[in-house]
């Protein structure tokens, strides 16, 4: 009986407790509100910061035990616990309950969504939940880039700082637009001239799931951020003897354990 009890006890626990957290785009940029936790398959979002993201005007307030949103005549309230919003007195239904963690209200992001018109999209390679305001205009970057550019960032800056994981981005983008190297990301990755381009497609790594920071990075670089200007080329000089690279190519920066040329 007390195995039993442990048993479902773990079991309850478990799904209580979220299994990734997503990354939200608005628009095919970053948009940063926090902790998304995703709950037996429901992506939970921080009321006020992605409301505040798709509503500018809304003021967002506590009142009475709950969560409340006000803008242009109308009130949206929020009360953990509820399987349902409260929109101008109508309720919303939820297939999952609103929560209440470290004093912040999180709502399921699909029907917070749908009351701004704004479509959610899905991409579990990559965990992220891209949102689409109505009259969007996007960056011109595909789902699949997204998925590669992630994966060999996460490979190949394990333990770097942001700026690493962006200086590895913003190599695999220049070389895509060097007629010295493929024009996609995937044909860049998985150049096999000279033995392969990456370690990490080597050794497979390039095929684990990347880290939320480095699905962030690939984002921010594919929206323009950059840290390393036109390099084409990095290493780590404390893991490779092949000096090719420092011989014949210009030095531009190091960020943490990586070298960049040009």
């Amino acid at each position: 009986m007390k195995r039993l009890l442990t048993t479902l006890f773990l079991s309850a626990l478990l799904l209580t407790l979220p299994a990734k957290a997503a990354v939200l785009t608005l628009d095919g940029r970053l948009l940063t509100v926090g902790s998304t936790p995703v709950y037996e398959g429901t992506t939970y979002v921080p009321l006020r910061g992605v409301l505040q993201a798709l509503c500018p005007q809304a003021q967002i307030g506590w009142e009475n035990g709950q969560a409340t949103a006000r803008w242009e005549g109308n009130l949206l309230t929020a009360r953990p616990g509820d399987s349902f919003l409260l929109y101008n007195g109508s309720k919303i239904s939820m297939d999952r309950a609103v929560r209440l963690e470290e004093g912040r209200t999180l709502v399921p992001l699909r029907p917070l969504c749908a009351l701004f018109d704004t479509q959610v999209d899905w991409h579990a390679g990559t965990s992220v939940a891209a949102l689409s305001s109505p009259a969007a205009t996007y960056p011109s970057y595909r789902e699949d880039e997204l998925y590669w550019l992630s994966r060999i960032i996460s490979a190949e800056s394990q333990g770097e700082c942001w700026e690493g994981k962006i200086a590895v981005g913003n190599v695999v983008l220049n070389r895509v637009r060097s007629t010295e190297f493929p024009d996609t990301i995937y044909g860049v990755i998985f150049d096999d001239r000279w033995g392969g381009q990456f370690e990490p497609v080597r050794n497979g790594t390039v095929y684990h799931t990347p880290t939320e920071e480095s699905v962030r990075a690939a984002v921010a670089c594919l929206n323009g951020e950059n840290t390393v200007g036109d390099s084409l080329y990095f290493l780590a000089p404390a893991l490779t003897d092949n000096h090719w690279t420092m011989e014949n190519r210009d030095y531009v920066t190091t960020i943490g354990a990586h070298w960049f040329y040009r």
